[in-house]
């Protein structure tokens, strides 16, 4: 007896031999299946319940790749799921059809790369970041550790007073950090900050670079400005705690709030060529 499925994001068309199956084992509702290539998330069919094998299952036209989506924007699509035993994030860039193939491929690996290279050197600065579990060039894919926690800017309008205080002194220690090892962030917002228990954990290091240029520092903590400005106006002062901890962290941190003066007052900024 075979059942059909035409069920996933992309129209998948899964067959599962039934009959391969014993009767009255119960399977978990999504299966997790690594090869090393990479893993392929299987989902299971309505309501029945079956173990499966990678030998009972047959796939045409397109690989299953998520089955809980986080965010899908412009660069890269964001789905959950477990893998190996853990709860991950699946981080998949984005194909730009508008591309040639080859440039497209040779600029996703490029970032990719420097996005885990970036998240690895954040970590041995003693930044949390997720932990990196598999990197799948050939999918264009990042497997990651799935924080349980809730974006700053969500939780940093409703924590009392003096817990937002210490949110943003953290803050200001972990731009620091980030800073005093050459990293730059380049999308450094509270968006883009997970609030875990007490714990802060930074995502999103696709648009980073490693650099010791005081600009793109200060492209960094110009951001961040902004974020307190618009994003959470009602406690803008908040940003001034964070400024005064990351100068008492980071020696040079005077010298990059300077250059944050000077790109308020070009009324825009430019990354330096």
């Amino acid at each position: 007896m075979m059942i059909q499925s035409e069920r996933g994001l992309f129209g998948l068309k899964v067959s599962l031999d039934l009959g391969r199956f014993r009767q009255g084992r119960q399977a978990r509702s999504v299966y997790s299946l690594h090869r090393s290539l990479g893993s392929l998330l299987i989902e299971s069919f309505g309501a029945n319940s079956l173990l499966a094998s990678w030998d009972n299952i047959i796939i045409a036209d397109y690989f299953v790749t998520a089955v809980a989506v986080h965010r899908v924007g412009a660069e890269a699509k964001l789905d959950s799921d477990m893998w190996m035993g853990r709860d991950v994030v699946f981080k998949q860039r984005v194909v730009k059809r508008y591309r040639h193939p080859t440039l497209d491929r040779s600029l996703q690996t490029f970032r990719i790369k420097n996005e885990v290279r970036l998240m690895l050197e954040a970590r041995k600065a003693g930044i949390a970041v997720p932990i990196i579990y598999s990197v799948d060039l050939a999918e264009n894919r990042i497997v990651m550790e799935e924080v349980k926690g809730v974006r700053v800017k969500d939780a940093l309008e409703n924590l009392p007073m003096n817990k937002a205080e210490e949110v943003c002194r953290k803050i200001g220690e972990i731009a620091a950090r980030m800073h005093m090892s050459d990293i730059v962030h380049g999308d450094l917002t509270t968006s883009n900050m997970l609030l875990e228990g007490d714990r802060i954990v930074v995502i999103d290091f696709s648009l980073g670079s490693k650099t010791s240029e005081l600009e793109d520092k200060g492209v960094d903590m110009h951001l961040l400005e902004e974020a307190f400005h618009s994003a959470h106006y009602r406690r803008s002062e908040l940003y001034e705690i964070l400024k005064d901890s990351y100068v008492k962290a980071y020696a040079g941190g005077a010298e990059v709030l300077k250059k944050v003066k000077e790109i308020e007052k070009r009324g825009r900024y430019t990354r330096k060529e």
